[in-house]
């Protein structure tokens, strides 16, 4: 058992490596305890099916697995799997009785046990994982910039507002000039940061701990999704983000032979999108009163015209898993395409309306100079 788990993976992660700020950025930070998100069942399933190709074992290869964690959480999760294990159960069992797993990923790894094919359900499962926190990761690198661009930019205008203004405010005063109506506007707008700023401040941050205290609330997670998909163009890229992680989870589920019935309510539990879940839900309703997959997909908005066109080749055909793999190309494709044009469209939006208050702010200031300017002369 002297074996390093570093080495067997050493030229597979010597592909992946990058600069210490797009690591940085491409890490997945928890604040309030999320141990086993995405970025770490990626790295598991990955890793398990790689072990399990080598011919190890599963018992074997989750003590491996343990061995290589460094934090005692992380050792401690791992060992109660492989005692686990020792005991008698099934891996499926496992992960059953583990908060961190989703029932998709109980059903997959069940149906890989029963069927023989643990070790391509794990590469599969990785590969499920990997393109999810791409697509996640491509959505960060196309708000990041604009939004640290936006921040800034924000801080710009308060400072002027704050310390710039005033200063004008005062030298209008002693001088008696008459005020045009855009710079008492600016000049409300500087008393106000002045006198209630720490308010502002404090409801900004009042927000962001509600947010967090009811982020998981049904009725919110619908609301929000509901908003964000009727936002120009962020609503398309949302929307093509969760079709691309729709039709891999299909086409996972098809390859393990599993109907297709069985695969819409898994998927349903495995995403976290109410007007998908919605969509299916009514999807799952008129496949069991006896309508056709593409037809009941063709009532939802959500779906467009290219999925149930080609859902429908796919029931005539029987090339299920086959059209969904095409599908979930195409949209993976898409959701590139459209991260990149997000951010291009996002960043010279951002400077146009910042540098059109800026302006409002000088030229509102500059006014009252010029007449100002003429009396003194």
């Amino acid at each position: 058992m002297g074996f390093k788990l570093e080495r067997t993976f050493t030229e597979q992660r010597n592909d992946q490596k990058k600069d210490w700020l797009s690591d940085l950025l491409q890490k997945e930070v928890s604040f309030f305890g999320k141990s086993f998100g995405n970025k770490k069942k990626e790295d598991f399933y990955m890793e398990l099916a790689v072990l399990l190709k080598a011919g190890i074992n599963l018992k074997d290869a989750l003590a491996l697995l343990q061995e290589n964690q460094k934090k005692e959480k992380m050792n401690s999760f791992y060992g109660h799997m492989v005692d686990a294990l020792v005991s008698g159960k099934s891996f499926f069992e496992v992960l059953h009785e583990r908060p961190e797993f989703t029932e998709y990923e109980y059903y997959s790894v069940k149906i890989g046990e029963e069927t023989g094919t643990l070790t391509r359900i794990m590469e599969e499962l990785g590969k499920f994982y990997q393109r999810k926190n791409e697509q996640r990761r491509g959505l960060m690198n196309a708000l990041t910039y604009p939004i640290i661009i936006l921040i800034t930019a924000v801080l710009v205008v308060v400072f002027m507002l704050r310390m710039v203004v005033p200063m004008f405010e005062d030298i209008f005063k002693q001088n008696n000039v008459d005020l045009p109506g855009i710079t008492k506007m600016i000049i409300s707008a500087s008393n106000f940061i002045k006198d209630y700023g720490w308010l502002v401040l404090l409801s900004i941050g009042t927000l962001l701990v509600l947010r967090k205290l009811v982020e998981k609330k049904e009725w919110y997670k619908r609301r929000k999704d509901q908003i964000l998909l009727k936002i120009p163009y962020l609503g398309s890229f949302i929307s093509s983000l969760y079709l691309a992680q729709f039709t891999q989870a299909v086409a996972l589920l098809t390859s393990s032979k599993v109907p297709m019935l069985n695969s819409i309510q898994l998927v349903k539990k495995m995403i976290d999108f109410h007007p998908l879940n919605e969509a299916l839900s009514k999807v799952e309703k008129h496949v069991l009163a006896g309508h056709s997959l593409h037809r009941s997909m063709a009532n939802n908005k959500i779906f467009d015209n290219k999925m149930v066109s080609l859902v429908k080749v796919a029931e005539e055909t029987n090339q299920t898993e086959y059209i969904f793999e095409r599908l979930n190309q195409q949209y993976g494709i898409e959701v590139q395409q459209k991260s990149k044009l997000l951010s291009t469209l996002m960043e010279p939006l951002i400077i146009i309306i910042i540098g059109i208050f800026v302006g409002v702010i000088l030229v509102s200031m500059y006014l009252p100079m010029f007449k100002l300017s003429s009396v003194v002369g």
